[in-house]
């Protein structure tokens, strides 16, 4: 339904954008500190290399959903700039990097490429140092 604009103030709410809570995915477990991701029919799951994830944050705590149903509890994602681990070879993301998309290779390693289509994107790269890659969520 499309609403007509404006004509006085409107309470608008807010919230803030930094820490949200997903259900998780049937079946998963989620640990913390690790890449967080909402799978296509928008339940968490840990990041892997595959298409069609929506990288969203670090996983705030763990979460243990092994044997149950989708949904059945929920995990919170921390938006963000964290650190993770750098691909190697390749697919090692250089300073030169900064600012480009960097790709979800598993729950705790970012890499420079998709993969030839085969991992989704994590986030955008703010920083390389020797202990990793700062990701953007």
């Amino acid at each position: 339904c499309l609403m007509a604009a404006l004509t006085q103030d409107r309470n608008t709410l807010r919230r803030n954008a930094e820490l949200f809570e997903f259900p998780v995915a049937a079946n998963t477990r989620l640990w913390a500190g690790g890449i967080g991701c909402l799978n296509s029919a928008g339940y968490a799951v840990p990041g892997s290399a595959a298409t069609g994830l929506k990288a969203v944050g670090c996983i705030e705590e763990p979460a243990d959903n092994l044997g149950g149903s989708a949904g059945a509890i929920r995990v919170q994602l921390r938006r963000g700039c964290f650190r993770f681990a750098n691909s190697a070879s390749t697919d090692l993301i250089a300073l030169a990097d900064v600012g480009a998309s960097c790709y979800v290779a598993d729950d705790q390693t970012v890499a420079k490429t998709d993969g030839g289509g085969t991992r989704s994107v994590a986030g955008t790269v703010r920083d390389v140092d020797g202990q990793g890659v700062w990701v953007e969520f």
